[in-house]
């Protein structure tokens, strides 16, 4: 029954405007499910949202000059702010869904419900610490001196009755689910750290209700309205309720499981212990995989707003445009491990990969095709030479290809980046060796066509390959290429050396990536 190809974002917290680790995450699964689509698969499913319970939304809307009861519109006036920023960022997501939404808060209870109903929740007194910055439970064991193992902030001591999920009884099943789907949890170095966790402490029932009394904000319990849903329980939830569980089973069929639930680092164990014992406890598939992503780090400090270190991403892109913002995020590090982001280090890439590399190559290569050929594609058909740097670009672009269908389905988004650009090395060092300005001087037709259709067709390949990265990029190459992006981005197309037609004007235009003078702000 499974026809789509689901991706997820984790649902944000609203609590306070978003900052690069949101649009790190925005970006990698935008890239994946444009490139989905290059691959020929329409049925895209990409969902991302807001989760919007808690108690650290009750504690913001009340700093921020509204009364207690007023969370809803708390709520309601950030949401667009995480919006606008997709939009600005280029994010073609298919849904978004915020955890308010009235059929989410059904699904919730239903969850609820039914476990309930199965014997698989109780109630008991709960005394032990609870973070409320993480949203966090911890043991006197994992936390002896009452401080967050995580965050750090000092923890406050619980003693109530509250409502558990029996996960405990799921631990040696986990841990063999997690070995024989070693896939399931990426990249290999988390879903060790998950493995050690499980193999090493043991798992305790999940605490999923708050008493009313002490925090009201959340969706209530269907039987027992003096409590709350625990926000995290809620929160995991939205990956089904989005896909249609259960109020439309015809469309869940269709879209579950996901493919991947991309996340950082900080909430793999909430995806990778807890929702998929949750979902076992009702008998529902597991995603396929959890992808957890590293952070983004300002001068070895986590960004956070109590450290007054969070960078604004609207800031950076007037500064700095979209495209390179996106790409350096996928290219500077390893997806999966932390990145050192400073304004240093966008600019240096940018000057040295989009402005050297493959601006120049684009500027160089269409001048050439004006000054040479009347700014049209040069009619290589009846040409016997033989060029061994033309076959070795030639081969170098295909290869490629492929390399980056195996890559970006596995979120390796630096090394498919990495090969792209040695094409675009291969054809600027290409430009310095055959010298075409000594070829067109001494007349050799046939030979300086050659050099000039093989740079403008590895270019094509280029500007279909960095599509789903830089899309606006992609575009612009395409049309001062003199192609229709209708006509050329699906990836098959990017494969076929020689697509590029003969006679094509070409539409040289500004550049694409006009190099930075100025020292960064």
């Amino acid at each position: 029954m499974k026809k789509k190809y689901y991706i997820t974002t984790p649902v944000y917290y609203v609590n306070s405007k978003p900052h690069i680790g949101h649009s790190y995450t925005q970006i990698a699964c935008d890239t994946l499910a444009r490139f989905i689509k290059q691959l020929g698969r329409d049925e895209v499913f990409f969902m991302t949202g807001t989760d919007e319970h808690g108690e650290k939304i009750e504690k913001a809307a009340v700093e921020s000059g509204l009364k207690e009861g007023q969370e809803q519109k708390f709520v309601d006036g950030i949401v667009p702010v995480f919006k606008d920023l997709w939009t600005k960022l280029n994010i073609k997501y298919d849904y978004f869904i915020r955890t308010t939404d009235d059929y989410h808060i059904k699904t919730v209870q239903n969850f609820l419900d039914r476990l309930y109903r199965q014997g698989k929740i109780y109630k008991k007194l709960y005394k032990g610490w609870f973070c409320t910055p993480c949203e966090t439970f911890w043991t006197s064991t994992q936390s002896p001196d009452g401080i967050c193992p995580d965050c750090k902030r000092p923890l406050e001591k619980l003693d109530e009755s509250n409502y558990f999920l029996k996960t405990s009884e799921h631990q040696k099943w986990l841990i063999d689910y997690i070995d024989k789907n070693p896939d399931f949890i990426q990249p290999d170095f988390r879903k060790n750290e998950i493995l050690g966790f499980l193999k090493n402490e043991e798992l305790m029932d999940l605490c999923i209700t708050r008493p009313k009394s002490r925090m009201s904000w959340g969706i209530e319990v269907p039987f027992d309205k003096d409590y709350v849903t625990y926000v995290w329980f809620d929160a995991l939830i939205n990956y089904v309720s989005g896909a249609g569980y259960p109020h439309d089973m015809e469309r869940f069929s269709k879209t579950w499981p996901a493919e991947v639930h991309v996340i950082g680092k900080d909430i793999i164990r909430h995806h990778a212990v807890f929702w998929p014992i949750m979902l076992r406890s009702l008998e529902i598939e597991l995603p396929k995989s959890i992808y957890a992503h590293g952070w983004w780090v300002i001068k070895g400090e986590k960004m956070s707003k109590s450290k007054g270190n969070v960078i604004d991403p609207i800031d950076i892109i007037s500064r700095f445009g979209v495209d390179p913002f996106r790409y350096f995020l996928l290219r500077e590090v390893q997806f999966g491990s932390d990145g050192a982001f400073s304004e240093e280090a966008l600019v240096a890439r940018y000057n040295s990969d989009l402005a050297n590399d493959i601006g120049n190559l684009l500027s160089r290569s269409l001048t050439m095709a004006e000054k040479y050929f009347d700014g049209h594609v040069p009619d290589v058909s009846n040409i016997n030479i033989v060029n061994t740097r033309a076959e070795e670009i030639k081969a170098r672009a295909i290869r490629s290809v492929s390399e980056m269908e195996k890559l970006i389905p596995k979120l390796d988004f630096t090394t498919a980046l990495a090969n792209i650009w040695e094409v675009i090395a291969l054809a600027n060092k290409f430009i310095e060796d055959s010298k075409p300005w000594v070829m067109a001087k001494e007349g050799r037709r046939d030979e300086l066509a050659l050099v000039i259709y093989t740079l403008l067709e590895a270019l094509r390949i280029v500007s279909i390959e960095v599509y789903s990265i830089m899309p606006e990029t992609s575009e612009k190459m395409l049309a001062q290429l003199g192609m229709d992006k209708a006509d050329g981005l699906n990836l098959a197309n990017a494969k076929i050396w020689g697509s590029l037609p003969k006679g094509m004007k070409v539409n040289k235009s500004q550049s694409l990536f006009p190099r930075i003078l100025v020292k960064p702000q």
